[in-house]
């Protein structure tokens, strides 16, 4: 008898504010009736992107918990337990048709990647491709890219060295590990900028990574799913800097806090605190809601980089900002900012 075929599972990485979410939206409204289960693996006390995936089609996704969407797919957060949501996953009947996981901006996929060859999920799953979503005009900027020779001749000449940027050295680790670049945002940019980054990607991607621009997370499940790279079986390339230094990789490079932030007068007003506090050093994303004096839900946020985004949700949520930035930026001056 054979044994039954393995379920894929997509990993979507990507830093602060790259556009991942976006594209998993995009997926679940193209489903089709395929059943796809979406987790959500947050950085940070408060599991926001998983209620902003839930708009879609339920706004019941809360954290550690799985919900069936109006679509037919399946939605949940996780935080630290992995593994045992992904048995709860394969123990429904009917099991889901292909995995979708997005990952935190902040976390490497390469650890993820290896736990699909654990002994409780190996058999039934396979990794069909990392997927890595950057932001076209901050790679063109250079803003998450060093230069790669010298990186590669410091790492050669020490191999214990420390990298001086871990903001760079994580997007590096994150363009490594991909099987599919998605450069979003194509269309907020010149095609010499969409050149520029794609030159940049293609020096630290590993040799045959393919690379697709995407606008507003438009890239049909065709595309994304379906790539068949079975990444767990060839991690060879795919190391990440922590890896080829022999160290255990963790987040000490970086921190996160929830800040209840008093009413701002205006969206406007609330949009100028946020740009602010986006300026003091360390701060690389806010996310969450916040309230807004005459409004009677809290404001979405959604802002990294220069970057402000916000929108009244139709559900209230829970107010509160997640600031998630580098472990030494002043928390003082970050809730005094934001008028915490």
């Amino acid at each position: 008898m054979n044994a039954p075929a393995r379920i894929p599972a997509t990993i979507v990485t990507g830093f602060l504010g790259a556009g991942k979410t976006t594209l998993i939206r995009n997926l679940i409204a193209q489903a089709k009736g395929r059943r796809i289960a979406i987790l959500v693996n947050e950085f940070g006390d408060m599991g926001f992107d998983g209620s902003l995936l839930a708009d879609c089609g339920d706004s019941d996704c809360k954290p550690d918990t799985i919900v069936e969407l109006a679509n037919g797919c399946i939605c949940c957060t996780v935080a630290d337990e992995f593994l045992p949501t992904m048995e709860a996953l394969l123990a429904r009947d009917p099991a889901p048709d292909h995995i979708v996981i997005e990952t935190s901006g902040l976390a490497l996929p390469q650890p993820l990647v290896r736990a699909f060859s654990w002994p409780s999920v190996k058999h039934r799953v396979t990794v069909d491709g990392v997927v890595t979503v950057v932001d076209a005009e901050a790679v063109a900027a250079g803003r998450f890219a060093p230069d790669p020779e010298a990186t590669k001749a410091a790492l050669a000449a020490d191999p214990a060295i420390d990298h001086d940027d871990p903001i760079e050295e994580l997007f590096e680790d994150q363009l490594r590990c991909a099987d599919l670049v998605v450069v979003s945002k194509s269309d907020l940019v010149s095609e010499a900028t969409l050149l520029e980054a794609e030159a940049i990607i293609r020096r630290e991607a590993r040799p045959g990574t393919g690379m697709m621009r995407s606008a507003g997370g438009n890239l049909s499940p065709e595309v994304l799913l379906g790539l068949s790279s079975a990444s767990e079986a060839d991690m060879t390339g795919r190391e990440s800097h922590h890896d080829l230094e022999g160290e255990e990789h963790d987040h000490d490079d970086f921190t996160s806090f929830v800040i209840a932030p008093t009413a701002a007068a205006s969206l406007d007003a609330l949009r100028a605190r946020i740009a602010t506090t986006l300026a003091i050093p360390g701060v690389l994303r806010i996310k969450g809601r916040a309230p807004v004096t005459g409004r009677a839900v809290p404001a979405v946020i959604q802002a990294v980089g220069a970057r402000v985004e916000s929108w009244f949700a139709p559900e209230a949520g829970t107010a509160g900002l997640v600031v998630i930035g580098l472990r030494d930026m002043d928390r003082a001056a970050i809730e005094a900012a934001l008028g915490g």
